[in-house]
């Protein structure tokens, strides 16, 4: 398991951040680069400008490696996470026999940690990071004293935890129905929205995240390749035909696509003016 980089947004140290490694973090720590993330992650870029400045006073800049755990199941929660692409977090079951498979997963569109829950609440999922980056990290208590204070973050909030559902219900019975090409085109579709055509992801990756063994992942990932939509190779993949992809995947990424632009929309959305301050 990785190790988190912190980086401090408003600090400016003589030296560059270094991992526990041995590796060496370079960063701009200024205010710009603050406010321009705040532009790549979809929650965060449509926050009211008098909002963002405040949690920009809290705010600190974290790199995260594949394969890092921000939770586990029964962790108090104490930070929020924002991603910034290409980073991609899953929220994974684990059941007592040490089978695991992905509930949902969360990149550069929103938010992962106390997003549901209120307060310093013992979580129930394990969240992982699949795909490493940035992400705008401010520690949970801060949020919440603005949550109180502010209806356009309760709102918001309150929408992104709808979304939220829809992907682990819609999950459900997508492991229950549908074939695993169609399961494996959607997860493949939808890491790619957050992280772009080329994904470092291994076959057991995946296989752990759709709940199968690695030799169902190799069939399905060779048969995929065979019709020349995707690229499996050391412990990548590159995209080749996103339009062929979508028609080989389920109607379950549609389905949830369309529930997110229905709940959150975009920055014209007409609640995010009204609720604005």
């Amino acid at each position: 398991m990785g190790s988190f980089c912190h980086l401090p947004c408003v600090q400016h140290p003589t030296q560059p951040q270094t991992r526990p490694g041995g590796a060496t973090m370079s960063y701009s720590p200024d205010d710009t680069v603050m406010d321009d993330s705040f532009d790549e992650n979809g929650l965060l870029s449509v926050f009211p400008e008098t909002l963002a400045t405040k949690i920009r006073r809290d705010a600190t800049f974290v790199t995260l490696e594949a394969g890092d755990v921000l939770f586990s199941a029964g962790d108090t929660i104490r930070y929020t996470y924002f991603p910034l692409a290409p980073t991609v977090i899953s929220l994974i079951i684990e059941l007592d026999d040490n089978r695991r498979v992905e509930a949902a997963s969360i990149g550069k569109e929103g938010a992962i940690g106390g997003i549901v829950s209120c307060g310093d609440l013992p979580a129930f999922t394990r969240a992982e990071v699949q795909v490493g980056g940035r992400a705008v990290r401010i520690a949970l208590d801060a949020l919440e004293d603005l949550k109180l204070k502010s209806r356009f973050l309760r709102e918001i909030y309150c929408r992104y935890a709808d979304y939220l559902l829809a992907q682990v219900m819609q999950s459900v019975a997508c492991n229950a129905f549908h074939p695993i090409e169609a399961r494996a085109a959607r997860w493949l579709l939808t890491a790619r929205d957050r992280a772009g055509d080329s994904l470092a992801l291994t076959q057991e990756a995946l296989a752990s995240l759709l709940g199968v063994q690695r030799t169902t992942v190799n069939a399905a990932a060779k048969q995929l390749q065979s019709e020349g939509l995707i690229e499996y190779r050391r412990g990548k993949v590159e995209i080749r035909d996103v339009d062929k992809l979508r028609e080989r995947t389920c109607n379950c990424y549609g389905r949830v696509e369309r529930h997110r632009a229905a709940v959150l929309g975009d920055a014209e959305a007409s609640w995010i003016s009204d609720c604005a301050e």
